[in-house]
């Protein structure tokens, strides 16, 4: 959880879809950034709730109300990936890693042909 002046940002991630999402509660409204638009309305609900009874959004923002004060609702979704951050060095690590992996079956396979084509 990282908090920016009065704003707070709450990153989750749901392994069973696939998706990360960024919640950032400002002084009016809520918004929702998901990575993948693979929340259905029944799900996005459900969040929502947890979401308060955890304290990170309001109470008044997780359930809708008929009018919204001011025109906007509380809780605005979108689906937007660009706040994701890639970590270049935890990929080059693992590139490596799979570049030796890859060698060392190769050289096992090759080892085990081999002892086959002599026998």
């Amino acid at each position: 959880m990282r908090r920016i002046q009065n704003h707070a940002r709450f990153e989750f991630y749901f392994a069973n879809l696939d998706n990360h999402v960024l919640v950032e509660r400002r002084d009016d409204e809520v918004v929702i950034r998901a990575a993948r638009n693979n929340f259905s309305e029944r799900r996005k609900s459900y969040f929502v709730r947890e979401l308060a009874a955890e304290g990170h959004i309001p109470d008044s923002a997780a359930w809708p109300s008929p009018a919204p004060a001011n025109g906007k609702p509380a809780i605005r979704w979108e689906i937007d990936h660009s706040w994701l951050k890639f970590n270049f060095h935890r990929m080059q690590r693992s590139s490596r890693f799979m570049q030796r992996l890859l060698l060392a079956a190769g050289a096992t396979w090759m080892a085990l042909v081999g002892l086959a084509f002599l026998r």
